[in-house]
């Protein structure tokens, strides 16, 4: 019997792309890949890619550089890329690093198993010539369900697979293959965006808005549930939208509810909201409904009025702390979390104060700060009035400074609160024999984490009441509660 085929996938970027990355597993596993680990064990090291911003596009260059080192060191034969970089660039990023086999843009995807053996016999799949694909679906979002049957939506891939096509899953089982054991799992709710934020290319290379149906995002639930999922996030460039192509712009407040009664669900995150599209009904349902994180990844990027209208978005301070306000009055023990650019072409010093104005005022959980940079093919790439590179640089550490102050003094002020905790390491698994876990108001790899006081009777994949007794930078120490284990019935077992 000949040697079954390997492939690693590397992830780099966001949840979307790890969502991403676990439909190409799926898809490769089906046709009778074998998945491993590790790129030096496999025959084929996948490299999905981030283009968001140079610091992150830098990251996938050496991340596809370092995978090509392995080959004729070990099992490694091939180096391909894939993903936003792969897709945003496709021939230029072909043409400039050789040492990547084959550069696959989201239309390879529905063929990755051919498009890597061919490259794994030493074929040449060429690498496309990139294109806007916000062209590709109609300008109506109404039009856009049917029109998509024949775009390419990365993590869009049917909710059902035939009963046998996916041997470790039932038929129920979507398009994607868990790469790793934890206990939270993101689930895309929509690809791409309709917005024009001037400084943002991700519309261009990741399309028009629109999502998937209700029935596919709560079968995948369903599923990631049967695999000891407990937490599921739902991700998509702006989860506010979800809906408007399906008629219906209130349909994440009736989702919500359903996807926390899925069994074995413990906790319900969404992530990357609109602060000029929150809606009282949408604000309603995740600060009351169980299961729901009562959690808001609000992407404010700017407070002064003047730079938040150049960046082709809407609000201002005082709009925005009304907002938070409205939050915290239904849900004091709300996250909050939000990036933001300084440095923005025309930024003026008292831009910057105001900034600093709402950061100080506005109570956030977790803040990130850039400096901005031109992208390629965006508008405020074209504007003038630049701040000279070492004035962006100074504001970046100055506000950088401030925030890491604020998010602290946040976290400080949550000592004495109860909160309640999802294990996701323990023990060795932890590395320093601690115990880990995250709050409502903590989503994945942003936001901190919670130190166990003590790891005894903790496992993964918990929920367990702990009292905030102390912090550690942005991160909470806490004490489990005698007998706060809430049992799931997988834990009752």
């Amino acid at each position: 019997m000949p040697e079954r085929r390997t492939v690693a996938l590397v992830t780099l970027g966001c949840a979307r792309n790890e969502v991403d990355s676990e439909e190409l597993a799926g898809r490769l596993e089906a046709d009778g890949w074998h998945l491993v680990e590790d790129a030096e064990n496999a025959d084929v090291a996948v490299v999905n890619t981030c283009g968001f911003v140079e610091a992150a596009k830098k990251d996938s260059v050496d991340a596809l550089l370092e995978a090509n080192d392995l080959k004729g060191h070990g099992r490694t034969q091939a180096v391909v890329a894939v993903g936003c970089m792969a897709e945003r660039y496709g021939k230029e990023l072909a043409e400039a690093l050789p040492e990547a086999d084959g550069v696959l843009g989201f239309d390879d995807y529905a063929d990755i198993s051919d498009r890597l053996q061919t490259i794994l016999n030493g074929g040449i799949h060429a690498a496309h010539t990139p294109r806007d694909r916000r062209k590709l679906l109609p300008i109506s979002p109404a039009e856009r369900q049917d029109a998509g049957a024949g775009v390419a939506l990365p993590g869009h891939g049917p909710a059902d697979l035939p009963e046998g096509l996916a041997p470790e899953s039932g038929p129920r089982a979507p398009l994607r293959r868990r790469l790793d054991g934890s206990p939270v799992a993101s689930v895309k709710l929509a690809s791409g965006c309709d917005r024009r934020c001037s400084f943002c290319a991700i519309p261009s290379f990741r399309g028009s808005f629109i999502s998937r149906r209700p029935s596919d995002v709560l079968g995948e639930t369903r599923w990631l549930a049967e695999q000891g999922v407990k937490e599921i996030m739902l991700v998509s460039e702006n989860n506010t939208s979800y809906g408007k192509d399906l008629g219906d712009i209130r349909l994440l407040e009736t989702l919500l509810p359903e996807l926390a009664e899925v069994d074995g669900i413990e906790r319900v995150r969404v992530s990357y909201l609109q602060p000029a599209e929150m809606r009282p009904g949408l604000i309603d349902v995740l600060t009351s409904t169980p299961k729901i994180a009562p959690y808001f990844d609000l992407s404010f990027q700017h407070s002064a009025h003047g730079v938040l209208r150049a960046m082709r978005r809407f609000g201002n301070t005082d709009q925005f702390l009304t907002l938070l306000d409205t939050i915290r009055s239904k849900a004091p023990q709300a996250g909050v979390r939000s990036n933001f650019i300084v440095g923005f072409p025309g930024e003026s010093a008292d831009d910057l104060a105001e900034l600093e104005r709402f950061l100080s005022a506005a109570r956030l959980d977790a803040i990130g700060v850039f400096g901005y940079s031109d992208e390629d093919g965006t508008e405020a790439a074209t504007y003038g009035n630049k701040l000279d590179e070492d004035v962006v640089a100074e504001r970046l550490a100055r506000v950088s400074r401030l925030a890491e102050e604020l998010v602290s003094q946040r976290a400080e002020e949550r000592v004495g609160e109860t909160l309640e905790v999802l294990v996701e390491s323990t023990g060795s698994a932890a590395g320093d024999g601690a115990a880990y876990g995250r709050a409502a108001h903590q989503a994945p790899e942003t936001d901190g984490q919670v130190l166990f006081t003590s790891g005894e009777g903790l496992t993964v994949g918990r929920m367990v009441e702990a009292k905030v007794v102390g912090t550690e930078g942005v991160d909470l120490v806490a004490e489990p509660l005698p007998g706060s284990l809430v049992c799931t019935e997988e834990a009752a077992r």
